[in-house]
């Protein structure tokens, strides 16, 4: 099955973000599209940018006294509130993944790959193989959780090499799910050479999403605001100077939330790699979602790095939910009209997420 991977103190999150949203949302400043727009909602839209949080994790989280995510309270999720969400803005499906911690809390490697092992069997039997009759169907897609939390230890990456063979080969997932760092150690990292070996050989599509970074600045304000898009921009150059791009050319990498800084620093991060030219550069060959960066000036940056065939629709629900709690039905980033023109459009929301992923497109009756 793997061939066809192929390419065919906890701060208030809904204070900061609805502050954010109001001074965005209701008032149209320095060009930027209002972000509450009114639009009759047609479900066409994928979003590759999304997360899962079962009972049962939450449960193992607050066990461990987990009390956040990113810095921020954990919000309520649950498979119905993601179709309405879904239904609300026009989102055919959601290729959903587990956000921070992902399982560093979890005591040990047993421990680890059994919590691995339920969240993706739960993303295939509780999401995607689900009755014709049931409300979920072909609403959900899923990028595998792998259960890595000490990249010294090689059993634990053998771990995850298995499991991220089992969630393809065995589970039929869409893709596999990785973080910035783990303990510390950013991909990249020699340590972790197996895993990358094996994500190659599966062809497989592996979308990175940020973690706390391990020593952060005193800063009153939670770390998904700034520290996560520079975890992101660390863990891709990284990966630049280690020739993970290069040494490994049949993984297709998605960055969350626009690449971080990426696209910006494009220029001055790959100086000493002599990648002079970023839309030359591996930085070209990633594919960025659009996760809470649809504005222009992150967009922009993007569209002088890559093509619009490698962006793809994100929201990062349930995280950013209140963000799209104070819009009306419809488009769920009007914003993105102000970069991108509707036949562009069509590709960063639908298109592109079908293209790559050809088991979503295939189960959504298109491919």
């Amino acid at each position: 099955m793997a061939n066809d991977q192929q390419q065919p103190s906890n701060t208030d999150r809904r204070g900061l973000l609805k502050k954010a949203a109001v001074g965005l949302g209701v008032t149209a400043v320095g060009g930027f599209t209002p972000l509450i727009a009114r639009a009759t909602p047609a479900l066409s839209r994928i979003d590759v940018h999304a997360h899962l949080i079962p009972d049962f994790y939450r449960q193992a989280m607050n066990d461990h006294d987990v009390a956040g995510d990113g810095g921020i309270p954990i919000p309520s999720w649950s498979p119905s509130a993601a179709v309405n969400f879904m239904d609300k803005f026009g989102i055919q499906a959601q290729v959903v993944s587990l956000s921070e911690p992902g399982f560093a809390f979890l005591p040990d490697r047993a421990s680890r790959e059994q919590m691995a092992r339920r969240i993706n069997d739960y993303i295939r039997d509780g999401l995607i193989n689900v009755s014709p009759a049931s409300p979920l169907y072909r609403r959900f897609g899923g990028f595998a959780s792998l259960p890595l939390g000490d990249p010294d230890d090689p059993s634990e990456v053998a771990a995850a090499c298995a499991e991220a063979s089992r969630a393809i080969n065995l589970l039929g997932l869409d893709g596999i799910g990785l973080y910035s760092s783990y303990k510390g150690i950013y991909l990249g990292d020699p340590r972790l050479d197996p895993l990358m070996r094996t994500l190659n050989e599966l062809r497989a599509y592996v979308f990175i999403h940020p973690v706390a970074p391990p020593v952060r600045p005193e800063l009153s304000m939670p770390n998904f605001v700034l520290d996560f898009p520079f975890e992101t921009t660390r863990a891709v150059t990284n990966m630049l100077y280690k020739g993970i791009f290069l040494r490994y050319p049949s993984i297709r990498w998605q960055a969350a939330h626009a690449g971080g800084t990426i696209p910006f620093l494009s220029y001055r991060s790959a100086l000493l790699a002599l990648n002079l030219n970023p839309r030359n550069s591996s930085y070209s060959s990633l594919f960025y979602d659009t996760a809470l960066s649809a504005a222009p000036p992150a967009m922009a940056a993007v569209r002088k790095v890559t093509d619009v065939s490698h962006i793809l629709l994100g929201t990062d629900y349930p995280y950013a939910g209140i963000v799209y709690a104070l819009k009306w039905p419809g488009d769920p980033n009007s914003e993105l009209n102000d970069t991108f023109n509707p036949s562009e459009r069509l590709q960063v929301d639908r298109g592109n997420a079908l293209a790559q992923l050809p088991r979503l497109s295939k189960r959504l009756g298109v491919g």
